[in-house]
């Protein structure tokens, strides 16, 4: 049973995932009227992106929410690339220029959660099941209609609603890109597991590659990249992919499977964020390859950014114009998270044996190099995004 859609907002949102929950939650704190719908009922949701960056957490610091979460996550300050038991180059968080210098490992249902408890905390609520069938608008505003034929009228809408976003569709925003061959497993395990418990490993082997982090509760999260993946991983196959990717030595040795899927990975970025009153943010806007955990990030802070310039205009009276620096400001930003996971995801996926040993050679050499330390550590916890830095 859906609750009472309004009939008149300042923002309507579409998409309660972590970007539409950051947007709503900015607006209502900034004494913005904003209405989130999904289409999916409360809990539908899985736990997907599974790292919250540095610039994420400070970015979240305007809703009041980073403390929660890291006090529900686990800190790894340390990233590293393996050739099975050999680190070929290790990235450490440690001195970064931030109050979180450190990766966080929090399930995307936990941090949906804190985020709709932030939501609520401001008087602001999910509408559900409310699906986008309609959306038009004219030069005063947006007019939405849901597949219950319930209309919405709003000054601005926001399609927060993923890669294969209505809003996108319906204001006619090219989503150029392609997609990658290679299908990818991702799953929640447990485990036993002989190596640190506070680092993200990432295995290359000339099947492919496999990232172990650590989550929450004891689980471990899994991502591989397979040329077929099974609809729905079991134990076995999560354990033939650790067994031929990850350490020799001290071998994993999978428990149980709680929780897994696959997916392909597509990279695209919009060719606008805006087509006058709507607005594009998180994976409407730019998917790519998983590789650093970049996506939700790169949405969350579109979220952030967004909601501030839509505030200065509908509740500090600054001119619209004002709000043509989002795309300015952002879709460079995903531009260059596109390139970055692609560069990643191609040099984790070399398929022939002598591109391989050269690649082991040069992350080897450049593990010798302070400043490339700094620039990767920079790069994965985005603060390099932040122009004060």
């Amino acid at each position: 049973m859906s609750d009472r859609l309004p009939t008149t907002t300042d923002v309507l949102i579409v998409g309660a995932g972590p970007v539409g929950l950051t947007l709503a939650a900015t607006l209502r704190q900034r004494g913005v009227d904003a209405v989130l719908v999904d289409r999916q009922a409360e809990g539908a949701n899985t736990s997907r992106a599974a790292v919250v960056h540095a610039r994420t957490l400070e970015v979240l610091e305007t809703i009041s929410v980073s403390d929660e979460l890291v006090s529900r996550g686990i800190i790894t300050p340390r990233f590293t690339v393996r050739d099975r038991d050999r680190a070929l180059l290790t990235v450490d968080f440690d001195g970064l220029p931030t109050s979180y210098p450190y990766t966080l490992m929090v399930p995307q249902n936990v941090t949906e959660a804190v985020l709709l408890d932030r939501l609520h905390a401001l008087g602001g609520q999910v509408h559900r099941p409310y699906e986008l069938a309609e959306m038009t608008q004219d030069p005063n505003g947006v007019t939405a209609t849901m597949s219950t034929g319930e209309t919405i009228r709003a000054r601005y809408a926001v399609g927060a609603d993923g890669m294969h976003s209505k809003v996108r569709e319906q204001a006619g925003i090219g989503f150029t890109g392609a997609t990658y061959a290679e299908s990818f497993v991702l799953a929640d395990v447990r485990m036993d597991w002989d190596q640190r418990p506070d680092e993200v490993m990432l295995y290359f082997a000339p099947e492919g590659l496999v990232v172990v982090a650590p989550l929450p509760g004891g689980h471990y999260r899994i991502v591989a990249t397979v040329n077929e993946a099974p609809e729905h991983p079991t134990l076995e196959d999560v354990q033939a992919l650790l067994d031929s990717r990850g350490p020799a030595k001290r071998p994993a040795k999978v428990t149980e499977v709680v929780w897994s899927s696959r997916f392909r990975v597509h990279h695209r970025l919009a060719d606008h964020y805006r087509a006058d009153r709507i607005f594009l943010a998180g994976d409407a806007a730019h998917v790519h390859s998983p590789a650093g955990g970049q996506g939700m990030n790169t949405g969350i802070q579109d979220a952030v950014a967004l909601g501030a310039r839509l505030s200065s205009v509908l509740a500090d009276g600054k001119p619209e114009t004002d709000l043509d620096s989002y795309e300015t400001d952002r879709r460079p930003v995903a531009a260059g998270v596109v390139a970055f996971t692609d560069r990643m995801t191609r040099v984790a996926t070399l398929g022939h044996a002598p591109q391989r040993k050269v690649r082991n050679l040069f992350l080897r050499a450049l593990n010798h190099i302070p400043a490339v330390h700094r620039t990767m550590a920079m790069r994965l916890s985005e603060l390099s995004t932040d122009p004060t830095r």
